[in-house]
């Protein structure tokens, strides 16, 4: 355990103590620390899920059943938890609460998975199964998710911005914070939408062109309904569509050459280390937050979830299979995944309090780990 603390978390939060002193002595501007961001988002992240999830087989995931659908099944459903509960209990917008369940309800399994799992259990066929179970479900899944809903929330923020900016009316919708939208996103929800004309803003105030406005976005919405254009814009993302082909290639046997791997290797390695920097960075561009919304995402991530897992895989039997139960335990108590940071400063949504849950909860999880590694054999063995 000392191994872990010391070789996994510790190097994590010193690269995010780097990040935070790059940001607050304004190493990076905002434009570069936009670049790290998409550095990240559509090359070193996509490279690295791909290369992660082609490495996996049908036989794999057939090898358990019982483990597979309790992945697929129990993160997804945990995953929508955080966002309902964050709309419900925070009064976040859409998009927002779409980024908490990218940081509250998803584990970093692809980066410390391996890390963490393999002192604990060993470098065996369980521990590569549940890891690229969970790897999957996290990463071709809760991903393209969260995309879908910040475009849907996005696009139905400017719908009604759109909307009220053609009628002369401020712009006061929930999900936009009570400010008015810029012209350029006005426009972004036209052309997204599948209307060419521009909106002209100027103009609202004439009210034979603000009845053409409004006539032009009914137009616009008829084209493109909100649902499909989120999903078309969410699979434009190479974090999005790199997964998706991966799991494809699963399913369908592709199996990728080995020659190919290091070629993968080599830019998904920047990956890890830029995004923890990149979340401290971001961390400093906010004012830290240890309150009620972040203690709650934290034990969300740590407690919650796993506490869950670990119910509901004994109400299934797996009490027999101790190891493999604690083994997918400990992969859902994992720190929330760096690539919701990432999202989140890429957006500039829910940066404050999705940087300051990721600080807290790999802080608090070198706690949390010592707990379930002892906890789950103790309940184990009593059912």
């Amino acid at each position: 355990m000392e191994k872990i603390i010391v070789e996994d978390i510790l190097p994590i939060l010193v690269i995010m103590a780097l990040g935070f002193l790059c940001g607050k002595f304004k190493f990076f501007d905002d434009d570069q620390r936009q670049g790290l961001n998409k550095v990240v988002l559509n090359i070193a992240l996509p490279a690295a899920l791909f290369i992660s999830i082609v490495k996996a087989t049908r036989e794999m995931l057939a090898a358990d059943i019982l483990l597979t659908v309790l992945g697929f099944v129990g993160i997804v459903i945990m995953f929508m938890l955080s966002f309902l509960l964050c709309r419900l209990l925070f009064k976040h917008s859409i998009q927002e609460a779409a980024v908490c369940a990218l940081i509250a309800g998803s584990p970093t399994i692809g980066f410390l998975g391996f890390a963490v799992l393999d002192p604990i259990y060993g470098d065996t066929i369980d521990t590569n199964l549940v890891i690229a179970i969970i790897s999957i479900v996290v990463n071709a899944v809760t991903i393209p998710i969260g995309y879908y809903l910040i475009n849907l929330g996005q696009t139905k923020a400017k719908a009604k911005a759109a909307a009220a900016l053609a009628s002369g009316a401020d712009v006061t919708h929930p999900d936009v914070k009570a400010a008015p939208v810029p012209e350029h996103e006005a426009k972004a929800h036209m052309e997204a939408t599948g209307e060419a004309k521009e909106i002209d803003i100027a103009s609202a105030v004439n009210p034979d062109k603000a009845k053409a406005q409004a006539d032009d976005a009914k137009t616009a919405k008829k084209k493109m309904n909100p649902n499909v254009a989120a999903i078309l814009n969410a699979l434009k993302q190479p974090v999005c569509w790199a997964p998706l082909l991966a799991v494809a290639f699963v399913l369908i046997g592709i199996r990728v050459p080995d020659w190919i791997d290091p070629t993968f290797e080599l830019i998904a390695k920047a990956n890890s280390g830029v995004a923890v920097l990149a979340a401290g960075i971001a961390l400093s561009t906010v004012k830290f937050s240890l309150g009620l919304e972040t203690i709650w995402n934290t034990f969300y991530r740590l407690i919650l979830t796993p506490a869950v897992f670990l119910i509901v895989g004994l109400l299934c039997g797996m009490a027999g299979d101790g190891d493999k139960l604690s083994m997918l335990v400990m992969s859902v108590a994992l720190p929330p995944a760096f690539s919701g940071i990432i999202i989140a400063s890429r957006f500039n949504i829910y940066v404050k309090e999705g940087a300051s849950t990721t600080a807290v909860a790999t802080v608090a999880f070198a706690a949390t780990c010592i707990l379930w590694v002892w906890l789950v054999p103790v309940i184990t063995h009593i059912f």
